[in-house]
């Protein structure tokens, strides 16, 4: 009889990453580069600092012996400093409220419980029911229809991990509309990835990258909205497909069996009595007023993961005492706080790998530009290996480049504030635009967060669906290649026209 391969726990993937960057340590040499600060204007016309590295400027740490350094991570380091085997907690505790990896973690435990008061007084199964029940048959039609308008938001404002409470609400109704966990992933987070990626005005990524860069923000966006647009109907059709198969057969879809969970707590044919009371409809005012105020605070104010988990939590406040009120469900005032623990006990999981996956890059010696680290020698590789090639073969290196670099530094901001400064002036000795090497990092940064298991968001999400990693990951590569083939024409294409 022929064995059964058991799917390795993200935990245990995370693990073998973490020993293999633990043995980069002790064959790649640490160095660092010289910082500046630099000044630029956002999209609204704000100015800001931001200390990059300068280009060029890139040392080794030496020895005594005046050799490059190479200082392998111990097993076990006291002190809060980071050994191979601290790198959870330093993981964890690592970063600050305003982001990776102690601020994601608090935003996702905490979303989590906002959307368990929420998902406790039935609310949105009554509204979407109801929805359901009007629409005869053609909420097949929803399914583009989120799937535009969350592309629009990572666009925008750079939608990321507002998608999560998103994903807490639909995942379940998709998979009760007889699709599957995946389809409800395409239209929550992929989608949302797709408009970060191409996006023409995103504050996170694009905008910082042309900042750093020293060219207009908001420059080519004619290009960039086109590209959004073609990457935008890519996906609803990739997505619109799958659906329907999943839709004839679900057994053919590979989260069948994780989806039992949520197919049986959210069929329709045992909620057809569930009446859409004036309690419900309530709750759902108390929601889309909250996204809105969170969406306007984003965009006017800058709102952020401290104020964006706060937001949350008064919505999900908000909606207990209306579910109390009007006894939906037999909701109890007891019940806010229990249905919190149980919405944030959910996400516990996806939260710890926040952490996990920040671990990696600590053992790697961190992101910081400044602090000698095997990141900062890699990075220096790259930029002196792309010298003498064909403009477009070098702004094609830079797109994988970038694409490979999202595993370790999977913060948008982040990642254009350590690449760009290098990647910009080497476009110029290349005869790359400065323009297309914005273009390289925004698509590879924005279209691995797709696939790779670093990425917090991505992991929180697929806690949501109950799905492993590795399940998703044979998914998603697929569309992953179809991703980066197009991804690729767009920047070959770009360095082609001169994109300026």
């Amino acid at each position: 009889m022929k064995k059964k391969f058991n799917i390795p726990d993200t935990y245990v993937i995370i693990f073998f990453v973490v020993i293999f960057a633990a043995i980069l340590t002790y064959t790649v040499p640490i160095g660092k580069f010289q910082m500046e600060k630099i000044t630029y204007t956002t999209e609204t016309g704000v100015e800001k600092t931001r200390t990059v590295p300068i280009a060029g400027s890139f040392s080794y740490e030496l020895n005594d012996q005046g050799e490059p350094l190479i200082k392998g991570v111990k097993f076990f380091e006291p002190g809060g400093e980071v050994g191979i085997s601290n790198y959870i907690f330093e993981g964890i505790t690592s970063g600050d409220k305003w982001g990776t990896a102690v601020g994601v973690i608090a935003f996702i435990i905490i979303t989590g419980g906002a959307f368990g008061i929420i998902l406790r007084t039935r609310a949105v199964e009554a509204g979407l029911f109801n929805l359901i029940k009007k629409t005869k048959g053609s909420e097949y039609l929803l399914l583009p229809v989120v799937f535009f308008f969350f592309s629009l938001g990572g666009a925008v404002f750079g939608m990321g991990e507002e998608a999560i409470p998103f994903a807490m609400i639909l995942i379940p109704i998709v998979i009760g509309m007889g699709y599957d966990a995946i389809t409800g992933i395409m239209i929550t987070y992929i989608s949302t990835q797709i408009g970060f990626a191409t996006s023409w005005m995103n504050p996170f990524s694009v905008a910082i990258a042309q900042g750093v860069a020293g060219i207009p923000v908001l420059s080519a966006a004619g290009f960039r909205i086109i590209m959004w647009i073609f990457f935008t109907a890519l996906g609803i059709t990739f997505t619109m497909i799958y659906a329907k198969k999943v839709k004839a057969n679900p057994q053919s879809s590979i989260s069948y069996e994780s989806d039992t969970y949520y197919r049986n707590e959210f069929n329709f044919s045992d909620h057809q009595d569930l009446k859409f009371e004036i309690g419900h409809k309530l709750v759902l005012l108390a929601i889309a007023l909250g996204m809105v105020w969170i969406i306007y605070g984003v965009i006017k104010f800058g709102y952020f993961l401290p104020e964006i988990a706060t937001q949350f939590v008064i919505m999900g406040v908000i909606a207990g005492i209306i579910g109390v009120i009007f006894r939906l469900d037999n909701m109890k005032i007891n019940d806010i706080a229990s249905s919190f623990r149980k919405g944030a006990e959910d996400l516990i999981g996806a939260a710890l790998v926040v952490g996990m996956a920040k671990g990696i890059v600590l053992v790697l010696g961190g992101a910081d530009a400044e602090i000698p680290s095997v990141l900062n020698t890699v990075l220096n590789w790259v930029a002196e290996s792309l010298s003498g090639f064909p403009p477009a073969i070098c702004a094609w290196v830079m797109y994988i480049f970038q694409s490979i670099f999202n595993f370790f530094v999977v913060s948008g901001s982040g990642q254009a504030a350590l690449t760009m400064p290098i990647m910009a002036p080497l476009s110029d000795l290349v005869g790359v635009p400065r323009q297309v090497a914005v273009l390289a990092f925004q698509l590879g940064d924005g279209f691995t967060n797709l696939i790779v298991p670093t990425s917090g968001i991505l992991i929180a999400i697929l806690g949501i669906a109950k799905l492993d990693w590795l399940v998703w990951a044979r998914f998603q590569i697929k569309f992953q290649a179809i991703l980066f083939f197009f991804g690729s024409l767009f920047v070959i294409a770009a360095v082609l026209i001169n994109l300026q």
